[in-house]
């Protein structure tokens, strides 16, 4: 279904910008406006103007169309109450809620526990300092 009005969509567009550029230029802001033309009879420039509506309130409703059924199977979600699932990496342990003091506190406890060597569990190599 959608990509049925997907095409459709596209074809809309494809005819409209087509008969935009058929359209003659009445402002001449570039100074290209005048002269007989192709199309240079006042019921050509009728047509064209009615056709270019038509086809703008069809590439409206289309595009509300698509817009409408890309969220109808949408399910509403919240970010709040949602339990955090995040991991440390490395297998760091998690930072616990503060029980006492501020968050400074903690982010010190924390940063003190990550800048703490580990106990070397065998031959290491040396390293450069």
């Amino acid at each position: 279904m959608q990509t049925v009005v997907i095409v459709i969509h596209l074809m809309i567009v494809a005819v409209m910008i087509g008969a935009v550029l058929l359209q003659k230029s009445e402002g001449g802001g570039l100074g290209m406006g005048g002269g007989a033309g192709f199309m240079s009879s006042r019921g050509t420039a009728n047509l064209l103007s009615r056709t270019t509506a038509v086809l703008a309130a069809g590439f409206f409703l289309t595009s509300l169309f698509l817009s409408w059924y890309a969220g109808y199977n949408r399910a509403p979600t919240s970010i709040i109450g949602q339990p955090a699932s995040q991991t440390q990496p490395g297998g760091a342990n998690p930072i616990t809620a503060p029980t006492s003091g501020g968050i400074l506190d903690t982010l010190k406890k924390a940063d003190e526990q990550q800048q703490a060597p580990a106990a070397p569990s065998g031959p290491q190599v040396p390293r450069s300092q």
